[in-house]
């Protein structure tokens, strides 16, 4: 079923738009899992330890490819509801070109001062190696994680949402392929991981490059497009919030392994990335729906389609809560199982990953409404609300709570403190959704 932009979207098909898009997230996050099988399980406690070190530094990074592409996203949805393909197209090829730009000088200077920045963080010794080592061959591809990430959503607005989870399957199946190869049989260890995923992001990034080149279906192309700097300024603040979001998440992330270091030492900060590897795949469903929803929004409100504006809002609120029950329900049963693929050859980690789980998973009953909100307001190119959701959620509230918690309940005031941080975030939003309600006339 190929459904337009421009349709009445029920609960069916804005299920059935948005899957891909969903199916996509959820895939990315799996695959990153695997990542973290296979580093756990063929190379050691302290490498995987290092890789969850490093990765929120390497996040940061690739935080570029969210901004364009939902603030970009956002503003090429508006125009094409307007009627302006043409201006569209050359707003998307000239964000795709500064992204390129952009990626090699980030590539380049993160090389360099990686190794300073990890120690400044508290790696040392092995894990600090090893933690090096990974980012820095990551880093060779960083402009294709960048266009990885902007893709996913540019694909939506071009209407071809089922073309970003074919480009995903094919990178996730090869980063798999290769963790196997590079980890299981070379025996390469933790410079296989990293060449494995660096290989997959170079998939990514090229296979979209090439469709978009050529003649095709969808609603966008490659273009002649000059500098446009008012353009560049909008779209950077209107994906503020996301790329404030992923930046946040990264550092708090940091702020969380130097507490966990604290409080439980190496195995603390293993535990840790194993609950980010199943909460990714969680909020996973969450980001790909609100990501999926966006353009359609954006396209409606720039059409002044009002009515179909309140649709979409209060059925995307059913559907997320519905699925945040559920998630938590799933969470809570199988805190144990998931856990156990990746730590259960060490007791003691273990236990601490379960029960860090189960405290965790309370937060997948809030964080959905907060994503979502976050998401919308992005879509309405409302990008200072959209950021300032993100800011209070990822980075506000959670480092409040991630430094007093701990002090109170120690270890587990750590896991505790993203509940508290979701809840607060939940409680903004609404109040936002309700004092913007008459502006946007959704």
């Amino acid at each position: 079923m190929n459904i337009k932009l421009s349709e009445h979207f029920d609960y069916k098909k804005m299920i059935l738009f948005t899957l891909p898009s969903i199916a996509m997230m959820v895939f990315t996050s799996i695959y990153g899992v695997v990542d973290g099988f296979f580093v756990s399980n063929f190379v050691g406690k302290t490498p995987f330890a290092a890789v969850n070190f490093i990765m929120p530094v390497l996040m940061i990074l690739g935080t570029l490819g969210f901004m364009f592409g939902t603030g970009g996203g956002a503003l090429i949805a508006k125009t094409l509801g307007e009627g302006k393909n043409e201006k569209a197209n050359r707003l998307f090829s000239f964000f795709v070109y500064v992204s390129i730009v952009l990626g090699i000088v980030l590539a380049v200077v993160s090389f360099i001062f990686l190794r300073p920045l990890a120690e400044l963080l508290g790696a040392e010794g092995q894990m600090l190696d090893d933690a090096v080592l990974y980012g820095r061959i990551i880093l060779c591809a960083l402009p294709f994680f960048i266009l990885q990430f902007e893709f996913q959503s540019f694909f939506i607005v071009a209407e071809k949402p089922q073309m970003g989870l074919y480009v995903t399957l094919a990178s996730g199946i090869t980063n798999m392929i290769l963790d196997a190869l590079f980890m299981a049989v070379f025996r390469w260890g933790i410079a296989g991981a990293s060449a494995a995923t660096a290989l997959s992001q170079v998939l990514s990034g090229v296979i979209p490059l090439v469709y978009f080149s050529r003649p095709n279906t969808s609603l966008l192309r490659f273009v002649k497009a000059g500098f446009d700097s008012r353009a560049l300024t909008r779209a950077c603040v209107n994906g503020s919030s996301e790329l404030m979001s992923n930046i946040s998440m990264s550092l708090v992330g940091m702020l969380y392994n130097v507490q966990l270091l604290k409080y439980a030492g190496e195995n603390g900060v293993a535990a840790y990335g194993v609950i980010m590897y199943v909460n990714m795949i969680f909020l996973a469903i969450f980001i790909g729906f609100s990501t999926g929803i966006a353009p359609v929004v954006s396209f409606h409100f720039g059409a002044k389609n009002n009515g179909e504006l309140k649709g979409l809002l209060k059925r995307s609120f059913v559907i997320i809560l519905i699925s945040s029950v559920a998630m938590f329900i799933f969470a809570e049963l199988l805190a144990k199982p998931l856990s156990a693929i990746f730590v259960e050859y060490d007791r003691e980690l273990f236990e601490i990953t379960v029960r860090g789980f189960l405290i965790y998973s309370f937060s997948f009953l809030f964080s959905g409404i907060a994503i979502f909100g976050s998401a919308f307001f992005t879509a309405l190119n409302d990008g200072l609300t959209s950021a300032l959701i993100s800011f209070l959620r990822t980075l506000l509230f959670q480092i409040i709570a991630i430094i007093v918690f701990p002090l109170i309940w120690e270890l587990d005031g750590i896991w505790l403190s993203v509940v508290a941080a979701e809840i607060m975030t939940v409680m903004m939003t609404l109040l936002f959704l309700a004092v913007k309600g008459k502006k946007y006339n959704y």
